[in-house]
């Protein structure tokens, strides 16, 4: 018996595009409609959260920038994992090595980042890694953005808090993702998916692997998982 389920945004109940996918949207609502817990886990602000959150009906919970935030329901108190203190200091000799290279880095949210800081595919994910080697911090390409993170903060270790906030085990809920990044989520979760865009780290982690990529694998995860809410 599941009792909550807990979702990436991007790539996963999308497509490549970035484009939210119509059905998934609706069989989050139904599972709303029936009592479970619906959080959604991504690598966006908490404000963006917040509104998308609202849009599909959610009861309010969710992971922000990777596990640097988090929010249990709509009136909890935003908890703040992350130090950005030592992602500035990383972040500013990134700007400064490309800067003098006559790059400039396309911020994504600088103003709505509580905890990590996150930037456009333009530089390569590797390079950056190198340039920010000796700070506490780790460098996360969720294939849609890179982010800078202090070390030791994940999405499984907000889901770790939010789960204990709402009353639940992580093992109540199935989790569903699309990217290295929601490896602790598929692990700690009872039951993990992973979209079959997924890659192979992720795939080898979950409990099962969708035959379809993006949004249409998660709807099809759902459909196989249904029953496990629906006996509640």
């Amino acid at each position: 018996m599941l009792k909550g389920i807990i979702t990436d945004i991007d790539g996963t109940i999308t497509d490549r595009h970035r484009r939210i996918h119509t059905g998934a949207i609706s069989a989050l609502r139904v599972l709303c409609d029936h009592g479970v817990e619906v959080v959604l886990a991504s690598g966006n602000t908490s404000c963006f959260m917040e509104a998308v959150s609202r849009m599909i009906g959610t009861q309010g919970s969710f992971i922000a920038e990777n596990g640097g935030v988090y929010r249990a329901g709509y009136t909890g108190e935003l908890r703040i994992l992350g130090d950005q203190s030592v992602v500035g200091e990383a972040l500013e000799s990134v700007v400064t090595f490309y800067r003098e290279k006559g790059v400039t880095l396309d911020m994504y949210s600088p103003t709505y980042r509580f905890a990590d800081r996150a930037f456009a595919r333009t530089v390569d994910p590797a390079e950056v890694r190198e340039i920010v080697r000796d700070f506490p911090v780790e460098v996360i390409d969720t294939g849609f953005a890179i982010h800078i993170q202090a070390c030791g903060i994940s999405k499984g270790l907000a889901f770790l808090s939010l789960a204990g906030e709402l009353g639940l085990d992580p093992a109540d809920f199935l989790s569903v993702g699309d990217a290295e990044n929601d490896i602790e989520l598929v692990k700690y979760a009872g039951i993990g998916v992973a979209v079959r865009n997924a890659p192979e780290k992720l795939a080898a982690a979950a409990t099962w692997v969708s035959g379809k990529t993006y949004g249409e694998g998660f709807i099809e995860a759902l459909e196989r998982y249904m029953p496990y809410f629906l006996e509640r």
